[in-house]
């Protein structure tokens, strides 16, 4: 295995995620995007999106299963290129079938493949980078993830509103051809698992296999896991329902300028995580795994200045940059909190099961957010005009969930292999 970070296979990898990441983000924001002008209904376009993550959730277990037992590369060079062949199928047939489903069944083979996708990314890394390299090569993997989420709905937006949704349909669709052709020439190295029954005997056990390893085996990664949940569930949820609430909703702004502040807000989050990312990758060698749970509370800290600003001031303006900066502060500190854990699942997990223990993880956390998304929901709407104690509520219960993770993560023994990274 090569010493270096940027070794061919790894920086062929990198740009087929800025290609691939940069399609993704762009057609994911212009196709609901399409069905609201369309349509004019927010209902739908809820309903839609929502129905959309089911698939993300149900696929990431098979992909992490796929990721063990087929060739890394070869799993994305075929996602990439049925990715291309939905959207071109969709805008061939967009002007003669009915709308709503056929964007909705476009869409959840989107997220879908995404969430299929994404264990083949992470397990792949482990097989092209030297271990001490694993934190700095998460980071990379993070920033262009964020990048992308920055720069993709940005870019795909004024095309779309200057030429229409096709133009956007056929760049999308080249992004995805080009990621495919380039990564045909990745070589990762692979060892073919024998499978002994059905498929579907096949992927039950292999899943059952990846539970067991993380609830008895590395009970540690099983604590990390509910920590993330925990975190997922109370405080990125919360961060989600609140910011296109209170600022479209709740703060003193005129309604354009208020939708006009709160895409520079979905800005300021995507651009947290390229700083949280950019953070992780230059301070690699000083971040040790048992001093994480600090970054859980330096994001549950930043919490409650949404809350007492709401308390205290009345002005919009006011509200807004305070709420602003804090989720700033919180994507920066979760990111490398999620780059650092995402180094010591791969750092402490064999290359046979790494692909499902990711995907288990995955699906696990991502369970999490739509339930805490229902409940921050509901609890805003019981609470309308006293906000804040809701954004207390997350602050004060995600401190007590970081407070305990302090604790979790000050016993991983010094001698895991993450440790050895810092």
């Amino acid at each position: 295995m090569k010493q270096t970070l940027f070794s061919k296979d790894f920086t062929l990898v990198v740009i087929g995620q800025i290609i691939s990441l940069f399609g993704n983000a762009s057609i994911r924001f212009a196709l609901p995007l399409y069905l609201l002008n369309l349509t004019g209904s927010s209902a739908l376009y809820g309903t839609v999106t929502a129905c959309a993550f089911i698939p993300s959730i149900l696929l990431s277990p098979i992909g992490g299963i796929a990721a063990d037992r087929v060739n890394k590369r070869n799993v994305m060079v075929v996602l990439d290129f049925f990715t291309a062949a939905v959207i071109l199928t969709f805008s061939l047939l967009m002007e003669s079938f009915p709308l709503v489903p056929l964007l909705t069944v476009t869409l959840m083979f989107l997220y879908g493949i995404a969430g299929a996708y994404q264990p083949s990314v992470q397990a792949s890394i482990p097989a092209l980078v030297p271990q001490a390299h694993f934190m700095a090569a998460n980071s990379v993997i993070n920033v262009i993830s964020s990048f992308a989420s920055l720069t993709g709905p940005v870019l795909g937006g004024v095309l779309y509103s200057a030429y229409g949704l096709k133009p956007v349909l056929g760049v999308c669709t080249l992004c995805f051809i080009l990621s495919a052709v380039m990564e045909l020439f990745i070589k990762i190295p692979f060892r073919r698992q024998i499978a002994q029954g059905s498929i579907l005997q096949t992927a039950k056990r292999d899943f059952a296999q990846s539970i067991r390893f993380i609830r008895k085996e590395q009970p540690a990664i099983g604590k990390s896991l509910l920590v993330i949940c925990g975190v997922n569930l109370f405080l990125a949820a919360m961060i989600m329902v609140a910011l296109p609430y209170l600022v479209t909703e709740v703060l003193d702004l005129e309604p354009a300028q208020a939708n006009r502040l709160y895409g520079f807000a979905e800005g300021a989050l995507a651009a947290g995580g390229l700083f949280g990312g950019i953070g992780a990758g230059v301070f690699a060698d000083k971040l040790a795994v048992r001093k994480s749970g600090n970054l859980v509370i330096s994001c549950a800290i930043c919490v409650f200045p949404m809350g007492l600003s709401l308390l205290l001031f009345s002005s919009g303006i006011v509200n807004y940059l305070v709420i602003t900066g804090c989720c700033f502060g919180v994507m920066v500190f979760s990111t490398i909190f999620t780059v650092q854990m995402m180094s010591f699942i791969q750092a402490n997990t064999p290359q046979n099961l790494i692909g499902k223990v990711i995907a288990v993880i995955l699906t696990v956390s991502m369970c999490a957010q739509p339930l805490g998304n229902a409940f921050y929901g509901i609890l805003f709407e019981i609470c309308a005009g006293a906000e804040y104690m809701v954004i207390l509520f997350s602050g004060i219960v995600s401190l007590l969930i970081a407070v305990r993770a302090r604790n979790i993560f000050r016993t991983f023994s010094g001698e895991s292999a993450c440790d050895r990274l810092s």
